[in-house]
């Protein structure tokens, strides 16, 4: 264990896998203590086994229990957002209900989650957000990736906001805008369109190969410290060349 993060006491959503997970893992190995959650009650508890015992569940869409758990934590140092759903589709694919939904949840829970706990971050002058955004909307466009885009590109536009808003107070708002990062939810729609799904999604990245969660969540880690405290409002990619 390393001590980059060591006093801190961080936030997460969407722990129990892929991105989420790793940045939990990253930031309690880094010192930080964690309060991970999650929808996914089985998902959670496997993160004991990596030192990270304070869980709960929690539906990032429903805005009483986001204030109810940020009464309950209380003050945090670092909040890492991390919720988020991947539509596939056109414009002509999207109904009312799945533009509404991948709003809700890839971008109204942030600032559900943001509003809950900024209040006591600004009492103690100090926080750093880091809200998981994509490549897809903010650098480039990506094919089949109308509503999801459209999300990404929101969360980019509120993580400036709330830095702009708050950059004078303490606060810092950054957000990491990945490539195609090998998750279950990846290779869950790689199995989906077909035998040679996860030959399509590699064959996209420049470097030839897929990121790993460990890679955002390094960034994650940065973004996180005091290494970076001069760092706010920015959109970072990580995404192997992808938007290049």
């Amino acid at each position: 264990m390393s001590d980059r993060l060591k006093g801190k006491r961080a936030f997460v959503t969407a722990a129990s896998a892929g991105i989420g997970r790793a940045c939990a893992i990253a930031f309690a190995r880094q010192g930080a203590s964690v309060f991970a959650t999650d929808i996914d009650e089985n998902g959670l508890a496997t993160l004991k086994n990596e030192g990270i015992t304070d869980t709960a569940r929690l539906d990032a869409r429903d805005t009483a229990a986001v204030n109810a758990i940020a009464d309950k934590v209380g003050r945090v140092d670092i909040l890492l957002n991390a919720a988020g759903f991947v539509h596939h589709g056109t414009i002509l694919d999207c109904t009312d209900e799945d533009w509404d939904f991948s709003f809700d949840l890839n971008a109204k829970s942030m600032h559900r989650t943001i509003r809950a706990f900024l209040p006591k971050m600004l009492e103690a002058r100090r926080g750093s957000i880091v809200n998981i955004s994509s490549g897809a909307g903010v650098f480039k466009a990506a094919p089949n990736r109308y509503v999801y885009s459209a999300t990404k590109a929101a969360v980019a536009a509120l993580t400036r906001a709330v830095a702009a808003d708050f950059v004078g107070k303490g606060i810092r708002c950054n957000c990491i805008c990945p490539g195609t990062v090998q998750t279950p939810s990846m290779l869950g729609r790689a199995a989906a369109a077909g035998p040679d799904g996860l030959e399509m999604f590699v064959s996209r990245q420049p470097m030839g190969r897929l990121g790993t969660p460990e890679e955002i969540a390094a960034l994650a880690v940065y973004l996180a410290s005091d290494e970076s405290s001069f760092t706010t409002g920015v959109a970072h990619a990580i995404d192997g060349g992808w938007t290049l």
